[in-house]
């Protein structure tokens, strides 16, 4: 087996704990090389990667069709199956093959990818702004909002939960498309099957699309989104459901407290 080691160093904790899983691979004598998120090279058949969420999705994209296991160092972790403290645990279960994998569907609008989502904005962020949404070349309606989220199951617990979109099953085959505060209350999330090609337009000067969080957007006059032909392949260690990681991470469905 030969690994790639993407890690982040813009987070703080990345070096020693960088330095603690190439000391494990270098006494079990794994090949490996590493790789700064922002120099990633095709080298290894799997993916260990430090760093938060982020740092996750950038890989997942750049490895599609690689498994890709994420070791957090970031807030939440949501799609990382390790913490700093777990990682000769992590090493063990993937030399073993005591893993599972996951294919998870991405979007792509010319030559970008997301995982998450496509966050669509008027270029003037502190505007809202008109925008009209087409699927398959047909008008389905107008909003007046701060921006629209295209998401996939993956990214449906991320902005587009936030903005008070649905919770989908990972696995499932459907996109969701999540207006961001809009100035009506008819607007809501609409879910449709992932094989549909979302277009978005303006009337306003620009749109700004942001895909995975990215702080790079361009400005378009319109943008069509659709599901990617790549899949990321995510690897999990643990036996933990969907809907457990919802609970213990998200604290979704707990009472509260009321003593």
């Amino acid at each position: 087996m030969k690994l790639n080691v993407v890690f982040n160093k813009e987070i703080s904790a990345y070096s020693d704990v960088l330095g603690s899983l190439e000391g494990i691979l270098i006494k079990k004598h794994i090949d490996f090389q590493s790789f700064d998120i922002d120099n990633m090279q095709e080298y290894g058949d799997f993916t260990f990667v430090i760093g938060g969420d982020g740092t996750l999705l950038k890989s997942a994209r750049f490895y599609a069709g690689t498994p890709v296991l994420g070791i957090n160092l970031g807030r939440l972790g949501f799609l990382a199956q390790a913490g700093a403290d777990e990682i000769e645990r992590a090493v063990e279960s993937v030399l073993n093959g005591q893993y599972s994998t996951e294919e998870r569907i991405m979007l792509e609008a010319g030559n970008s990818l997301a995982l998450n989502d496509f966050v669509i904005k008027g270029c003037k962020l502190s505007r809202t702004s008109k925008f009209y949404l087409e699927i398959n070349n047909k008008f389905v309606c107008d909003y007046i909002a701060d921006g629209l989220i295209i998401s996939t199951p993956t990214g449906s617990t991320a902005y587009g939960l936030s903005a008070g979109g649905p919770v989908l099953y990972p696995s499932l085959d459907a996109l969701v498309i999540v207006p961001i505060c809009p100035h009506t209350l008819n607007a809501r999330p609409l879910v449709v099957p992932s094989g549909e090609v979302i277009t978005v337009k303006t009337t306003d000067k620009l749109l700004s699309v942001a895909a995975d969080g990215s702080d790079t957007t361009e400005c378009v006059k319109e943008i069509s989104i659709k599901k990617s032909g790549k899949k990321a392949l995510l690897a999990f260690i643990n036996d933990d459901s969907f809907y457990s990681v919802l609970r213990n991470k998200l604290h979704w469905g707990i009472s509260p407290d009321l003593k």
